[in-house]
């Protein structure tokens, strides 16, 4: 197994140039400077080659520089580049109807273009408040939404997105997700985890707290992504769904991360057969265009004009971008998320036996989360082996990213084949012996 003299000299200069300039708040991972790639394979700026298992936090989903994105992006920067959301243009068109096409409801559908997963959230707030005219929201422990003051009202993953930015949003009351590995609630003999959670809504919340009858949304993570890539029960969300019906409630999916193909179906909630009111959507839509989407039932679309907008959205080239991204995935790449990802998450179970510091592996698709624990009797989280993992990993060639308190979190992009996924758990294998053996 390769080790690599990571960071390289170019590398270093780079990074003491960042530290003068660049904000201190960004969260770097580990010295990575990268200069260019190709599909799962990237290389830094000192000429050292990498499996990228992160994807830029899920954003490339065809891959670094697909040949028919960069052709996309090309041929629509030498029409024109911007025009504004006061006019017309084809691509914008094109795009919203295709978001249309693939979108889960089964009546029409109607879509708001923005530039970020973040501002896809505030747009679904907004709606929700102005279709429902309720004000009040509910989120869950665990949620990430974004880093603005709405959306970071939502996210419930760490505290430190918070401090000292009170105060946020009123309205929102979170509840707990879900998390057959670490239920927080008690059940009753058989009970479904999902249910015992709307259950919990209905006779705690909703009796105690709040009146159902002012909740607008209810905004959650079909899968959730930075709070542990955590699958919830099978009863969930056709219990929520039933919820959120019986008291007049938008349901909100929030796919921002787990949508576009990424768990081998357009839209995660579709895993669970439940139609949602509301979808936000970004990261894989556009190959790392800074593009999102509102995408939503045309009922629950009903705000005036002047009601909401944006500069950037629609942006040509984002939408060209995004229109080849979702026929690359249409055409091969999200059957490759399933095939593959199923392959992958068999081969980390198979890898589990062999190591005790891995208490869980769980995920669907290419969207697979590695939990490490003290021990697998009392599931203790252990960030600080999972830390040690996602650092050796890079200094062998393998790019990851952590998520909740102790998971690596698999994402590829969903052009990964075979080849590199036994590529990449190799060198997984090996760096995890290293820091189970100190």
């Amino acid at each position: 197994m390769k080790h690599l003299k990571v960071p390289g000299p170019k590398a270093k200069a780079f990074i003491e140039r960042d530290l003068k300039v660049v904000s201190p708040s960004y969260p770097r991972g580990y010295p990575f400077v990268m200069d260019h790639g190709k599909g799962t394979e990237v290389w830094d700026v000192d000429g050292n080659r990498f499996l990228d298992f992160a994807a830029g936090i899920a954003v490339a989903s065809t891959g670094h520089s697909h040949p028919d994105v960069v052709k996309a992006i090309q041929e629509q920067a030498e029409k024109f580049i911007h025009i504004s959301s006061d006019f017309y243009h084809e691509k914008w068109i094109e795009l919203s109807e295709k978001l249309a096409e693939i979108s889960p409801f089964q009546e029409d559908t109607r879509v708001f273009l923005t530039n970020s997963g973040t501002e896809s959230v505030e747009g679904a707030i907004k709606l929700a408040r102005y279709h429902t005219n309720r004000s009040n929201f509910i989120g869950f422990l665990g949620g990430f939404h974004g880093r603005t003051i709405g959306a970071i009202t939502f996210t419930a993953s760490k505290p430190n997105y918070k401090r000292r930015f009170f105060p946020l949003m009123n309205g929102v009351t979170h509840v707990p997700f879900p998390d057959p590995y670490r239920p927080i609630l008690n059940l009753e003999p058989g009970q479904d985890y999902g249910e015992r959670i709307i259950e919990y809504i209905e006779e705690q919340v909703f009796e105690k707290i709040l009146p159902a009858d002012e909740v607008a949304g209810i905004l959650v993570e079909p899968i959730q992504g930075e709070g542990g890539y955590i699958v919830p029960p099978a009863g969930f969300f056709p219990a929520l769904r039933k919820l959120c019906d019986k008291h007049g409630i938008l349901l909100i999916a929030d796919e921002v991360q787990a949508g576009m193909g990424r768990t081998g179906k357009w839209w995660s909630i579709e895993n669970f057969g439940v139609e949602p009111d509301i979808i936000t959507s970004a990261k894989g839509i556009a190959s790392g265009m800074p593009l999102g989407a509102l995408i939503t039932k045309k009922s629950v679309m009903n705000w005036p004009k002047g009601s909401h907008g944006n500069t950037y959205g629609g942006n040509p080239i984002a939408c060209a971008a995004s229109l080849a991204t979702i026929n690359a995935i249409q055409n091969g790449y999200m059957e490759n998320a399933r095939v593959t990802g199923t392959y992958t998450l068999e081969k980390l179970k198979e890898m589990q036996i062999r190591h005790s510091s891995i208490g869980e592996v769980r995920g669907i698709g290419f969207m697979i989360g590695i939990e490490f624990v003290k021990d697998q009797q009392s599931k203790k989280s252990d960030a600080d082996i999972r830390d040690r993992v996602v650092n050796l990993a890079y200094e062998y060639g393998l790019l990851t990213l952590g998520c909740g308190k102790s998971v690596i979190r698999v994402s590829p992009p969903l052009c990964t084949n075979k080849e590199q996924i036994g590529e990449g758990l190799e060198i997984l294998d090996y760096v995890i012996s290293l820091a189970e053996n100190g």
